[in-house]
């Protein structure tokens, strides 16, 4: 279930990221509006050693809760990409079906190797 159930509150929530989780040194999140009732969020979380977030979303917010229609979650330490999450549907590998379209990339071979999204 979607806990926003409006642009602001998804707002307060992403820019407030650093003040509720120490773990997280930096923050280049920035949520933008494309349109009346769409808006995207991009930009980074930094942790320690160098490990970072990079995420891309873009959400409807009509009334009721904002809803999630793309996004891709990267891990990086420093120039490595460590795994990422998409939805790119890949209705031919019947072991994702538990989590389609959703599934993690992870090494070896991260672009082709995927596992189901935890949930």
């Amino acid at each position: 279930m979607n806990p926003f159930q409006s642009l602001h509150e998804y707002e307060e929530f992403v820019y407030t990221l650093p003040n509720h989780y120490p773990s997280i040194q930096s923050s280049t999140l920035v949520v933008a509006r494309r349109g009346a009732k769409v808006a995207d969020l991009e930009g980074e979380l930094t942790f320690e050693h160098g490990v970072r977030l990079v995420i891309h979303e873009q959400f409807t917010f009509y009334a009721g809760p904002i809803t999630l229609r793309r996004y891709s979650y990267a891990v990086w330490r420093g120039d490595e990409r460590l795994y990422w999450y998409d939805p790119q549907p890949h209705p031919d590998n019947p072991v994702l079906a538990s989590t389609h379209p959703h599934h993690k990339h992870v090494p070896p071979d991260i672009k082709h190797n995927r596992i189901p999204a935890p949930a």
